[in-house]
Formats: structure tokens, C-alpha cells, sequence
């Protein structure tokens, strides 16, 4: 049973956790519609997204430890069942003011989705098993954004914003029905509901443990910088193509789609090399892929008129890299260096830096997206370059920070 079950769980947490990014991302494919209507401006699109970034990091670091300790199974599905209602709820008209808080709610309960999933996945697996199996868990964030930029943007474009809100909704709700049957939150004992009381305590030393490392907390800097990069794509990607370079709202939502599709190969295949070609070493991969990253980026942000054969190379180059270092520094690295009891403390950690960061990034950018707007000759211009200098830089501190992390560990590996 535990043998054949634990394939269950990982269907249904990879499952989940992509519809939770579903309830997530519907915004990103609304923007311009929603700034046509005049509904709302790019600065408030921006304070509205931060909003979800801000709560989701706080949430990520409580819920994770929390999710140490009580039921996975309740914790997943109602946060996801809480989203896909905030998401109806934002399909009608609502006041600038009620939008900001209740999608700083939705970031809330979003961020029950990775610490349950995580903690899920490191129960029913082995050691041996765990960068395969958590890479493939990965992909769940590349289906969620592949599904909203081109499902939900299909709906958009044929019926209008609202119902790209209601859409994911829908399907949220799906998801939250399914990860309740499925998800049993132990493989020794499925009826268990929460941690036993004599185990809370070495839960708590090992959580602490995971707060005073300086090791985990260098790895959150490093994947602070990469989110920055990672959301300025899926967040603006599809209104600077859009903008920038003149695609329709399908054109820009495909482009924006390949990178989720071909992260799904970086996820993927990110634990299982490091598993069978490094040893369970994630060091000099994610060096690799950072600077994929930052190559992918200087394509798709400085060669304006490249074409469309320029734009998919650079949206792809950005999708294996994104995916890979979403595996490695959005989780895997921090997950290797911490105790098994403390699984979720340390995924807290990770999430509360990197979505810090990534609501930084979406104030930022929405700010300065709608002050460096201008009219010449009857059209609306837009002068992206301090943006693209600030996606650039974000890039390349997350890649010097990797080096960084991957000439310590070296010289260590060296002196012992």
C-alpha cells in the first residue's frame, strides 16, 4: 500500500500545487484588459500584486513552521478552497481598497500550497529519492503558469477579465476537492491528523536550528534576487510584450507560456541529474542556470525588434533555467541542509525572502511602468529602460550570490 500510494501523493501535490498557481497568476494575464477598461492604473496593479507577495512571504515562513506540526491534508485544501472564492469574489467590481486586501488573503492562504506539498513529498520518499522526486514536484509550477497563460488568457480574450477570475475559480475548487480524498498527511499511520505531542519538541530544537543557519539563510538571499528576476517575466512579461513589442494578448501570453512549458523541463530533469550525475551535489547546476538565466534575460530585454524566433529563444532559455533554480533555490538546497522534522521551517525561510523580493519587484515595477509613460504623437510610450536595468542587475546578484555559495561549499569539501 505505501509503496504504490506515495505515487498518489505525488500526483496529488503536483496537481494541487499547479492549480494553486493558477488561483495565483490569473491577474498576470488581466492586466492590460483591466487597464484599458480603466479599471485600475499600473501603480495599483502593482500595490495589488505586492499585496499577495508581501502576505505569501510572511505566510510562507508561519505556515511552514505550522505545517511541521499539524495536518498537511486540511492545511492544503482549505487554503486552496479559500483561493478559488477570493478568485470569484474578484471577478466582479470591487473597490481598489477591498482588491489590495482581499488578494493579500489569497497570498495568505497560497502559501499553504509549497510547505504542505514539500513536507508531503519528504514523509513518503526516501533520501535517495528526494531531488528526483521534488524535481518532478516542481513542474507544478510550470503547469499552473503554462494553464493560466494559455487557458485562462484564452478566456479573457474571448470573454473579458472577469471571467479569467471565475475560470481559475473553477478549477481551484477542483483542485481543493481532490487533494482532501487523496492527500494522506503520514505513509505509517494515514489516519493521523497532527504530529505526536513527544515529537513536538524536537521539532521546535530543530526548527531553530534551521532559523541560526547561516548556510540557508545565504541560499534565501540568492533565491530573494532570482525571484525578483523569475516575477518580473511572469508578472509584466505578458503586458511588456504586449507594450513593448506590439503582440496581441495571445501572441504575449504564448510567448510567456513557452517559458512555463519548457520549465517544466528544468524541473524535471534538475533533482533527477543532480541525484545521478552530482552526486545529490546542486551546487555547480544552479550556477549553471543562473547564468542561463541572466543570458535569457539580456535577449528578451534588449533586443527589441528581434522577432518572434529572438522572443522564444529567450522565453525558453528562461524557462529551463527558471525551472531549474526554482527546484534548487526555491527549496531543494535549503531542504538538504536541514533536519526531515523541520522540512516546512526551512521552505519558510526560502518563501519569506524570495516573496519579500518579489513584492519589492512588482511595486517597482508597476511604479515606474506608469511614471515613465508618455504621449508623443497621439501614442502611448512607455520608456522601460530603468525596469530592465533593475530585472538585469537582480539577475546577476543571484548568480555572483550563487558563486558565492558554491566556492564555500568547494573550499569546505577542499579542506576536509
Amino acid at each position: 500500500m505505501k509503496k504504490n500510494y506515495k505515487w498518489i501523493i505525488f500526483l496529488i501535490t503536483t496537481l494541487g500545487y499547479s492549480l494553486f498557481y493558477v488561483c495565483r497568476l490569473s491577474i498576470n494575464v488581466v492586466k492590460k484588459p483591466i487597464v484599458d477598461s480603466g479599471y485600475l492604473t499600473e501603480t495599483e496593479l502593482g500595490i495589488i500584486g505586492s499585496a499577495l507577495f508581501f502576505s505569501y512571504a510572511v505566510g510562507k515562513f508561519v505556515n511552514g513552521f505550522l505545517a511541521d506540526r499539524f495536518n498537511i491534508r486540511f492545511l492544503m485544501a482549505g487554503g486552496l478552497l479559500i483561493a478559488a472564492i477570493l478568485n470569484f469574489t474578484l471577478g466582479f467590481h470591487v473597490l481598489f481598497g477591498v482588491f489590495v486586501v482581499l488578494w493579500g488573503i489569497n497570498g495568505w492562504v497560497q502559501s499553504l500550497g509549497g510547505p504542505c506539498s514539500a513536507i508531503a513529498l519528504n514523509r513518503w520518499f526516501g533520501d535517495k529519492q528526494r531531488g528526483t522526486v521534488y524535481g518532478f514536484w516542481s513542474a507544478s509550477h510550470n503547469i499552473g503558469e503554462a494553464f493560466t497563460f494559455i487557458f485562462i488568457a484564452s478566456i479573457v480574450s474571448m470573454a473579458g477579465w472577469q471571467y479569467g477570475f471565475f475560470n481559475a475559480g473553477i478549477l481551484g475548487i477542483i483542485g481543493a476537492v481532490l487533494i482532501f480524498i487523496f492527500l494522506k498527511p503520514f505513509p505509517q499511520n494515514t489516519t493521523c491528523n497532527i504530529i505526536p505531542a513527544g515529537q513536538k519538541k524536537e521539532v521546535g530544537k530543530n526548527q531553530l536550528a534551521v532559523l541560526k543557519s547561516g548556510s540557508i539563510w545565504l541560499l534565501a538571499l540568492a533565491s530573494a534576487f532570482m525571484y525578483i528576476s523569475r516575477y518580473a517575466v511572469n508578472s509584466w512579461g505578458v503586458y511588456y510584450f504586449e507594450v513593448e513589442k506590439h503582440y496581441s494578448i495571445i501572441e504575449a501570453s504564448a510567448l510567456i507560456s513557452v517559458s512555463s512549458v519548457c520549465g517544466i523541463v528544468g524541473t524535471v530533469f534538475s533533482g533527477l541529474l543532480s541525484d545521478k550525475f552530482f552526486k545529490g551535489q546542486r551546487y555547480a547546476p544552479a550556477c549553471l542556470a543562473s547564468a542561463i538565466n541572466l543570458i535569457a534575460l539580456c535577449i528578451f530585454l534588449f533586443i527589441p525588434n528581434g522577432g518572434k524566433a529572438v522572443d522564444i529563444t529567450a522565453m525558453v532559455l528562461f524557462g529551463i533555467s527558471i525551472g531549474i533554480l526554482i527546484c534548487y533555490l526555491g527549496g531543494l538546497m535549503a531542504i538538504d541542509l536541514a533536519p526531515k522534522n523541520a522540512t516546512g521551517a526551512a521552505i519558510g525561510v526560502i518563501g519569506i525572502a524570495s516573496y519579500m523580493a518579489a513584492g519589492i519587484q512588482d511595486i517597482v515595477s508597476g511604479f515606474f511602468i506608469e511614471s515613465k509613460k508618455q504621449i508623443i504623437d497621439g501614442m502611448e510610450i512607455i520608456d522601460f529602460s530603468f525596469i530592465r536595468m533593475f530585472w538585469i542587475l537582480s539577475a546577476l546578484a543571484s548568480l555572483l550570490l550563487l558563486l558565492f555559495i558554491y566556492y564555500k561549499h568547494h573550499k569546505r569539501a577542499y579542506s576536509i
